[in-house]
């Protein structure tokens, strides 16, 4: 497989901490991957990243509509962003990367970042915008700007309509997969890593399809009760990273280590914190039927194989947490309004689409959801790349 179209390794000269920019490939000479912010970050991790954001825009290439896929990219910042030093380190990073985001990089919130965060840093850093690189591809820029600002401020039931479109898609993936083994959704059991903006979400939504979210992990540990916990209470307990207070909890409401989700009486898990959270010596624990990828490379692919010889389907990122990026372009470009049952349809009916196709190819080449996902991606590639321009 070739490599990036470009990878930096950037150094702070004020903490010596390092930020990456790796662009995979460019499509009408743009890119897009988000932005984050963790401890350890490394150029590998961010270059699997920008490789998986070419295949999640390029799964949902849809030729009669008006957003056309972009290229893959991503940014990663290796800091704690809990450090008093994150924010400002942040900055600089946007202002040292600043050329690449003017002209080639759209980007957003990724892990440990939040969109309001990476808004504030980019104009503090001199920027137009986190995706001004987008701007010149418009048909209407100035309506674009104006339908995505009233979007963004869309909220439903206390959670904003960006941070929803995205568990949106989580949970219809999840949905999918249910419904064409028969598994009916009601009493089905969840088990998730996260309760940030990707987890808060999907669980909001599986518990409204009527399924039992039985454990939640965050930083302090893992939440659970077998007879299910009260999602909405422990949404409104968060804090701005993800963490619920405790004194939410209910009569029956247990407290266990943090690493208890994984091996949670569940029909499903859902990861949706951090990178390489199942790997080959902890797969062994998980009694789950499926592995719902919200986070980026949760599963490492060695325990992926090993779950895949005892039964566990593991639905890839690449398609699974791809309707967020999607809903960002969906609406900028204009395929959908500032509406949130609008965009909730629309990422409904694309995402089943996506992941029947996907479990379907994979049922027909004997092969797992991931090869087939990048099969699927790998034959739209090309006719974009044709159609559009791409460079690597």
């Amino acid at each position: 497989m070739p490599g990036p179209l470009l990878s930096l390794t950037w150094t702070d000269h004020v903490t010596g901490r390092q930020g990456f920019l790796v662009v995979d490939r460019l499509v009408r000479g743009v890119a897009s991957g988000g932005l984050r912010m963790r401890p350890g970050c490394t150029l590998d991790e961010v270059t699997g990243l920008a490789r998986g954001m070419t295949l999640k825009e390029a799964l949902h290439y849809d030729p009669a509509g008006r957003y056309v896929p972009l290229g893959g990219a991503k940014g990663g910042i290796d800091c704690d962003p809990r450090d008093p030093e994150a924010y400002p380190l942040l900055v600089r990073y946007l202002r040292a990367m600043r050329p690449y985001v003017e002209s080639v990089w759209t980007t957003g919130e990724d892990l440990g970042l939040s969109q309001d965060l990476v808004d504030r840093a980019a104009a503090e850093a001199g920027l137009v915008s986190s995706i001004q690189a987008v701007y010149p591809l418009l048909d209407d820029e100035a309506e674009a700007r104006r339908r995505l600002a009233r979007a963004f401020a869309v909220e439903v039931d206390g959670i904003g309509l960006d941070e929803l479109a995205g568990g949106c898609g989580v949970a219809e993936a999840t949905l999918t997969a249910l419904d064409r083994a028969g598994v009916p959704r009601a009493g089905t059991r969840v088990s998730l890593q996260g309760l940030g903006t990707m987890g808060g979400a999907t669980a909001r939504f599986l518990a409204r399809a009527g399924l039992r979210i039985v454990a939640v992990a965050d930083l302090k540990g893992t939440i659970a009760n077998p007879g299910g916990l009260d999602v909405e209470a422990l949404l409104a307990a968060r804090d701005a990273h993800g963490t619920v207070d405790r004194s939410a909890l209910r009569p029956g409401d247990l407290e266990l280590p943090g690493d208890a989700w994984l091996s949670a009486d569940a029909e499903v898990l859902v990861p949706a914190a951090v990178s390489y959270a199942v790997d080959a010596g902890n797969q062994q624990y998980v009694t789950a039927r499926w592995i719902v990828e919200a986070a980026n490379m949760p599963v490492r692919p060695e325990a992926e194989l090993l779950l895949a010889r005892r039964g566990v389907t593991v639905l890839p990122d690449v398609v699974v947490n791809s309707g967020t990026n999607a809903w960002w372009w969906w609406t900028l470009f204009g395929d959908i309004g500032p509406d949130a049952e609008e965009a909730f349809a629309h990422t409904r009916r694309s995402m089943r689409a996506l992941v029947e196709r996907m479990l379907g190819r994979a049922h027909a080449e004997g092969t797992t959801p991931r090869a087939a996902a990048h099969a699927i991606a790998a034959d739209r590639l090309p006719v974009i790349a044709e159609r559009y321009g791409c460079y690597r």
